[in-house]
């Protein structure tokens, strides 16, 4: 019974596979085939119309807006709280951490929390690292690979290790 019932489980995933590859020319990894990411972050309570990859891991309190696209593999950390707006978009590799355990292992003191807010139609690039307590504005680009250590006001795109300001939008 077990060796049928892996078959067919089996036969199901290929034509999963297949149809991605024919509707979109893409693979994914398998537990993307199998959860849908927009009723996947409307069971976490994320806003209408959003979308959240299975391998997202989704920690504490997050709160995310309307039409946001989480990407693949990213990390959202709400221990210390984090609040992501509308139109959003967080790309693949992404880790925004509201924690830091450094001063509890270096003085043995509590762990650190602090929120982190991102604001409405933000493009937060690939493999970006957001530390805790940074406020991004409103119309922000923030470019791949950038470690966010400070506030990012509205309308500017940045980029950098750590961020910088480049310009105006």
């Amino acid at each position: 019974m077990t060796k049928l019932l892996y078959f067919v489980l089996r036969k199901l995933l290929f034509k999963l596979i297949k149809k991605k590859k024919t509707e979109y020319n893409r693979f994914l990894s398998i537990p993307d085939y199998l959860i849908d990411r927009l009723e996947k972050a409307k069971l976490i309570g994320f806003g209408e119309g959003t979308s959240v990859y299975d391998s997202c891991l989704v920690l504490g309190n997050v709160s995310v807006g309307n039409n946001t696209w989480i990407g693949p593999y990213t990390i959202l950390d709400g221990t210390g709280n984090l609040f992501i707006g509308n139109n959003c978009d967080i790309c693949a590799g992404v880790q925004i951490y509201t924690h830091s355990t450094v001063n509890r292992i270096i003085n043995g003191s509590e762990i650190e929390k602090a929120p982190v807010i991102i604001g409405n139609n933000v493009y937060i690039g690939p493999n970006v690292i957001v530390s805790m307590g940074v406020k991004i504005g409103d119309r922000v680009i923030i470019g791949a690979n950038s470690f966010v250590n400070k506030n990012i006001p509205s309308n500017t795109k940045v980029y950098g290790t750590p961020v910088k300001i480049i310009e105006s939008l």
